[in-house]
């Protein structure tokens, strides 16, 4: 069992030639007097309160003058302990900082922090631009260095006036910018739902027809477990073990129908800590309906090949739950089956009768053939949010915005209106009687 050594306080210990108290913190000793005495103890107390309240960070990159490396390292510091759930495990945010303090460093890294100001920070704002990031994005990740800019300003890394400089710089608008522009989360046609289930796995179809059923975000139902469900009533509970709004302090319930009950039970195990959708599985079953429709006879020596032929070519192996990454990329597959590109953009029959490999066909098309294969796959998949909002749509339609408000677990309507789209017909009906 590994232990984490940065939760471990140094102690103060005794300097043997000199008779003096000494702490090391950050591999440098601090002497703080007479050994034993009581000035000795209040200084390592408030030493230790100082690095503690840091960061743990090394003093010498607050006594010298401290670049914008040395905060950003201070920062991730406390990051890494601070942006985590209630069962230890890091959260998506963690890496969001890393990715928003990249062109920060890249650019600036080497100066000193007290010279960051406004427009040092547009100009890391025009990278990301230039990068070809949304709008939306390029906001968040701003917003995320002005947070790690007022942190350092509370542990006295940089002087006070430098955060007050860099919130003069405002948000980019609509429209206003040379920012890539996106669309809001439409839900997804049902046409292209249809179209898809047939070319995924059992496993992300059941979950695919659960988040249709029960509104629950895509990295709910990925983590779903025997243990979190309360299957007492007519109704089922889930109760995820992590959810997105957790640290606000935010109690979690997802309801289960009876049709949905019907899509979770073939999936139960006696081991309720177990996941119900595991990628690991799905393979398995993958592997076992190929060797099934195998035409020749299965050797033992052919199955001593395949699996030296899957570990040497798996970069990966298959974990035991899906990540909402990993979700997404087998429903992309599954669009990418149920609408094949168009016979002038998709690779070419081998005179053999064997497709190109997918990197001689990338290397034989155009750019402007490249950018059509993108708008093919863009316009026609689909990704598991936009199930949420389907989902949405139709409990606002039916039941309205407060009854939808609870299902999907928000705190206000607002939130709700967000997900779900307006009723249009509803809305023209009324003006066809009174317009």
């Amino acid at each position: 069992m590994s232990v984490n050594t940065t939760s471990r306080i140094p102690k103060l210990t005794k300097h043997k030639a000199t008779g003096q108290a000494v702490v090391r913190l950050n591999g440098k000793d601090h002497y703080l007097g007479q050994y034993g005495s009581a000035a000795a103890s209040q200084k390592y107390e408030q030493l230790i309160a100082e690095w503690l309240a840091g960061g743990r960070q090394p003093f010498d990159a607050v006594d010298t003058e401290p670049t914008l490396n040395d905060v950003i390292l201070a920062y991730w510091r406390r990051c890494k302990e601070y942006y985590r759930d209630r069962h230890g495990r890091p959260t998506g945010e963690l890496e969001l900082v890393k990715l928003a303090c990249r062109p920060l460093k890249e650019l600036y890294g080497r100066t000193p922090a007290r010279k960051f100001g406004p427009l040092a920070l547009k100009a890391v704002r025009q990278k990301l631009i230039e990068s070809n990031l949304s709008r939306g994005y390029v906001n968040s990740s701003i917003g995320r260095l002005k947070r790690m800019f007022k942190w350092a300003v509370e542990n006295e890394l940089v002087p006070l006036s430098l955060f007050h400089g860099l919130t003069a710089v405002t948000g980019l608008r609509r429209g206003r910018s040379a920012a890539r522009e996106t669309e809001p989360v439409k839900p997804v046609p049902e046409a292209f739902v249809a179209a898809a289930l047939p070319h995924v796995g059992r496993h992300v179809r059941a979950m695919i027809d659960l988040q249709l059923l029960t509104a629950c975000r895509p990295g709910e139902v990925c983590i779903m477990r025997g243990c979190d469900l309360e299957t007492s009533g007519r109704v089922w509970v889930y109760r995820p073990e992590s959810h997105k709004t957790e640290h606000h302090g935010h109690t979690r319930e997802i309801y289960i129908g009876p049709k949905a009950q019907e899509i979770i039970k073939p999936f139960l195990k006696l081991d309720t800590s177990a996941y119900l959708f595991s990628p690991e599985e799905a393979e398995k079953a993958r592997g076992a309906k190929r060797r099934a429709n195998r035409v020749t006879p299965l050797y033992p020596s052919h199955l001593r090949l395949q699996e030296k032929k899957r570990k040497r070519n798996r970069k990966r192996q298959p974990g035991n739950c899906y990540t909402v990454a990993s979700y997404r990329r087998a429903i992309y597959r599954g669009c990418a089956l149920a609408f094949p590109l168009p016979e002038h953009l998709a690779p070419k029959m081998k005179p053999d009768g064997t497709l190109e490999t997918k990197k001689v066909w990338q290397a034989q098309l155009t750019p402007e053939e490249k950018a059509a294969v993108r708008a093919w796959r863009r316009n026609h998949s689909w990704h598991p949010h936009q199930l949420r909002h389907n989902a949405a749509t139709n409990l606002r339609r039916e039941y309205g915005v407060e009854l939808a408000r609870i299902i999907l677990g928000h705190a206000t309507a607002f939130t709700t209106e967000i997900y779900a789209e307006a009723d249009r017909s509803q809305a023209m009906e009324v003006i066809g009687r009174v317009g």
